[in-house]
């Protein structure tokens, strides 16, 4: 059995190595044109040639948590596409969501100011019943930032395609849900997967739809947002402001705009990063329960987008 590595703008040699000695029956190399025939792959960001080339491949395993980009190529239709279940992303993910509301909630961006001014401030503390956190996008990230912040005692309601039923979430579902809960909710995370459906969902219609001063999280992906809708209701007044981890372009432009908005903090994809080790285990855990003829999570259905 061969394991073949493509990457795009990272280097796959200690991904070989780890899945090396994690798998020594296997045979691992990183591809490159022209290569032989592999079984399974593991990927990021392929090019066109790969897929082209690699016609015999079973199964393909994407390292982030989104498939979007790897759903946009021409695939084989026997290739199934894998995400991973977690592979220690989602505790990050709660805490980059938590670490940011919690900084909305109590205004340590106005104490950072006055510290920085040499002021020493005071502001009256804010009633956390006001602060409905709506988890939009509840799979196995969005299902952990919301019982994260429940330890905190924020009221958390969550969205979803399909019906949920989460202890102490109030959950929505569906396109006639998603009205009912952004009204309710006043500072919105976005966790949903990018599809066709989903993009440019957070657009003016929808986040003007929050609560007055309410507050945008968006650590899914960048073409979920409508930039100037964010921007106009933010300066409006609608809005109290953003974290924003993900972007349309990325690098994002040294020119555009959210890097010197007052209200908007930006951050470089860094809220949930996979960790090699834990996603070589589940790899490698997955393809031997396929080989024992065994069903595995993470399967991407391509008519849902994930």
């Amino acid at each position: 059995m061969k394991i073949t590595i493509c990457f795009t703008g990272l280097s796959p040699e200690p991904w070989v190595q780890g899945l090396q000695q994690a798998f020594p029956q296997a045979a691992v190399d990183a591809w490159a044109p022209g290569a032989t025939q592999a079984d399974h792959a593991i990927v990021w960001a392929p090019p066109q040639q790969f897929i082209d080339e690699q016609a015999g491949l079973k199964t393909l395993f994407n390292i982030g948590a989104g498939v979007d980009a790897l759903l946009q190529l021409r695939l084989p239709a026997h290739l199934k596409v894998v995400r991973l279940d977690d592979a220690g992303m989602s505790v990050q993910m709660a805490e980059y969501v938590c670490h940011a509301v919690i900084r909305h909630f109590r205004e340590f961006d106005g104490y950072d100011a006055d510290t920085q001014a040499g002021k020493w401030s005071y502001r009256k503390p804010r009633n956390r019943a006001d602060f409905a956190v709506g988890v939009m996008g509840l799979g196995v990230l969005g299902e952990r930032v919301a019982k994260a912040l429940q330890v905190f005692d924020f009221p958390v309601n969550g969205y979803s395609r399909s019906a949920k039923n989460l202890p102490g979430i109030r959950c929505f579902n569906g396109p006639q849900g998603l009205p009912e809960f952004l009204a309710a909710t006043r500072v919105l995370v976005n966790l949903m997967p990018l599809t066709p459906e989903t993009e440019n969902i957070l657009n003016q219609a929808t986040l003007s739809t929050l609560q007055p001063g309410g507050y945008v999280i968006n650590v899914a992906r960048g073409k979920h947002l409508v930039d100037d809708d964010l921007i106009a209701l933010i300066d409006s007044g609608h809005l109290a402001g953003a974290t924003l981890d993900v972007f349309r372009t990325e690098p994002l432009p040294a020119d555009h705009v959210f890097w010197q908005h007052p209200k908007i903090t930006v951050t470089p994809h860094t809220s949930a990063r996979t960790l090699r080790e834990e996603s070589i285990a589940q790899i490698v855990g997955k393809i031997q329960a396929l080989q024992r003829g065994q069903s595995i999570n993470g399967v991407v259905d391509p008519q849902r987008g994930y």
